[in-house]
């Protein structure tokens, strides 16, 4: 009796011991003691036993049983997140888990520039493999889609936030344009009380920011360049800004003429008063800073110095004299084509409107 006693216990604890070995090995042990890194992708729907079956194909789970079984212990295997993940191969399985439970996913830095379109957007989230530009501009364009995120306006151009971002791949063109107009209120909302004491919209002020972020490279330009065009709208004077004008010509060359700035288009500031219907590209914080506070300058004109820079004036004798004087540092080749086909700067008053 007590030998038959004495083997029961060896025999429970080797079942204990064997049965403690297989549970390390399934929750501790990795498939590889080198680092080898796999990029696995776990489509929406999927099974655990399918992600279980692809993590044991590429090598990063020793076995497709043991891990369904860890999975179930832990309470993990109804909680997988879809998704592109990236995981070596010395990785233990209990991590594995929790890369999985957690959404813990490859993340993709994108940098949206300040003064991108809705068009060039959808070009650099392509190159970066996140989503079809055509599918992306769509969407960004649908009034519906604006309407549902609460923006004034049509289309949701202008209000996709320049930033770097880290997305995931797999998201939708509706998940990564909220997420750019989440940044966008975020920052905008820092600037309650300044937009209630311009008088101005949300629209008509980014409207004016993606216009100032066009128009000059240099920070230290943005408030005078505001200044100049709060100065035309005040004085009912056209804004005759080429960027508006741009951004209506459809596959445009590099090569703004004279024809262009004569064409029908509500984004024609040649032709039209006031600011044109809607934001032309996504502006920066700064530039959304310089349209609620311009400077304190009496300026109407700018002309480009041909360094990335802008030369001032007060008045038309002022502009013509800086036009002349910086136009003589263009390439007598280029000379005739940039006064009358380009229109690189702010042009003098047309017939008929009012001068300061």
């Amino acid at each position: 009796m007590k030998k038959h006693f004495q083997k029961t216990i060896l025999i429970l604890s080797a079942a204990l011991l064997l049965a403690a070995t297989h549970l390390y090995i399934t929750f501790y042990t990795p498939p590889s003691e080198a680092p080898e890194t796999r990029t696995v992708v776990i489509e929406r729907g999927s099974s655990f036993r399918m992600v279980a079956e692809k993590l044991e194909k590429a090598g990063v789970v020793r076995s497709a049983d043991s891990f369904s079984l860890a999975a179930r212990l832990l309470g993990a295997y109804t909680k997988v997140k879809a998704g592109e993940y990236e995981f070596t191969t010395n990785m233990p399985p209990m991590e594995v888990i929790d890369y999985l439970v957690k959404g813990r996913v490859k993340k993709y830095m994108v940098t949206v520039p300040e003064g991108f379109s809705v068009r060039e957007i959808a070009a650099a989230l392509e190159a970066a493999g996140l989503v079809q530009k055509d599918i992306f501009i769509a969407r960004a364009l649908d009034p519906a889609l604006a309407r549902s995120l609460g923006l004034e306006g049509p289309t949701l151009e202008g209000y996709l936030f320049p930033d770097t971002y880290a997305f995931n791949k797999g998201m939708s063109a509706d998940e990564l344009i909220a997420r750019m107009v989440e940044r966008f209120r975020k920052v905008f909302a820092e600037f309650e009380f300044d937009v209630e004491a311009s008088g101005m919209s949300m629209r008509k002020i980014i409207t004016l920011a993606s216009i100032i972020e066009k128009e000059t490279g240099a920070p230290s330009e943005r408030p005078l360049i505001s200044a100049v065009f709060h100065n035309r709208l005040k004085k009912g004077i056209k804004l005759q800004s080429d960027p508006t004008v741009i951004y209506a010509v459809p596959s445009f060359d590099g090569n703004l003429k004279r024809k262009h700035l004569s064409m029908k288009s509500p984004y024609n500031t040649y032709a039209n008063f006031g600011l044109p219907p809607g934001p032309i590209a996504s502006p920066g914080r700064d530039s959304i800073v310089a349209a609620l506070k311009p400077a304190k300058a009496d300026y109407i004109y700018f002309v480009s110095k041909n360094d990335g820079t802008h030369q001032f004036s007060k008045t038309l004798k002022e502009h013509n004299i800086a036009v002349n004087r910086f136009q003589r540092d263009v390439k007598v080749s280029k000379k005739v084509e940039a006064v009358e086909e380009n229109a690189v700067t702010i042009a003098p008053p047309v017939a008929g409107e009012p001068k300061p």
